[in-house]
């Protein structure tokens, strides 16, 4: 296999973590378990993440599994300094208040002392100030060890940065070949915010692309260990969603290659800017 790097990326591990600008670390891999019903499958998919190696785990209120990735955090015996845990505001708790009870609400049905990255999960008008600023009181009291975005798009983050205290430690969306939204990765490259991808999988719809399965034939590898890997290479961090065992150990297994630049740049031009979930291009 050709080893030619796409911009020389650093050796990557499953462990490998990066620094956010608050100070804390996040793996550049996490299990996402958005639909991942809760109760014993919830829980036997983020048992199986973590005993495969991953340590970071992306919930939310809105998913109704808070309380079984809180159980299988616990189950694993794992100490709970080595495991990210990510959750979000829902749309219906926005403002100062409700923001704050929203935070404790998901901290009590995690069952844990913190939150590692608390995020808005989308940026509903006219409340989204009032919410960040709830959240920095939280990531000031230490309820939060850092706090973050998501499906904001540049000019919502621009409001935030003209009148927050904390910039945001993560801007999560949609991200993938064909959403390759390369502006918005530049701005928050810029200001430090770090990218998350979430869909990076395109939700299976784009899997049997022709030349995306080309590539994986070259490299021997899945469709969906190039996407994953490609994201990485992009320096996000990455969420693939699974409760399958087999995909969630699959989809681990993306640091043993490097996709060369000239493929990294094939796959840069397959964007369509097709979203696979919601369309925050259109939020005021």
């Amino acid at each position: 296999m050709k080893n030619h790097n796409h911009r020389q990326p650093v050796d990557l591990s499953i462990d490998t973590r990066i620094t956010l600008n608050h100070g804390t670390s996040i793996p550049v891999l996490g299990l996402g378990v958005y639909q991942t019903r809760a109760g014993r499958m919830a829980e036997r998919a983020v048992g199986c993440a973590l005993e495969t190696g991953y340590r970071h785990v992306d919930t939310a209120s809105m998913y109704g599994n808070e309380k079984s990735v809180g159980r299988a955090v616990h189950h694993s015996g794992l100490d709970r300094k080595e495991v990210f845990v990510t959750t979000k505001l829902w749309n219906s708790d926005h403002g100062y208040r409700r923001a704050i009870r929203a935070c404790h609400k998901s901290l009590d049905r995690l069952g844990l002392e913190y939150i590692d990255l608390y995020l808005i999960h989308w940026p509903v008008e006219d409340l989204r100030i009032d919410s960040w600023r709830a959240l920095e009181k939280l990531y000031e009291e230490g309820v939060c060890r850092a706090i973050g975005v998501s499906n904001y798009m540049i000019w919502h983050l621009e409001e935030l940065l003209a009148s927050c205290s904390v910039v945001p430690a993560v801007n999560q969306v949609e991200f993938s070949p064909f959403l390759f939204q390369r502006d918005l990765l530049d701005f928050c490259n810029r200001e430090g915010i770090q990218l998350e991808a979430y869909s990076p999988l395109t939700k299976g719809r784009r899997l049997n692309h022709k030349e995306l399965m080309a590539m994986a034939d070259d490299y021997g590898r899945t469709p969906a260990q190039i996407l994953i890997r490609w994201a990485l290479q992009h320096d996000l961090v990455v969420i693939p969603k699974s409760a399958n065992p087999d995909r969630i150990r699959e989809n681990s297994q993306v640091f043993d290659f490097t996709i060369s630049s000239e493929h990294m740049k094939q796959l840069d031009s397959l964007n369509e800017d097709m979203r696979t979930s919601w369309d925050p291009s259109t939020q005021p």
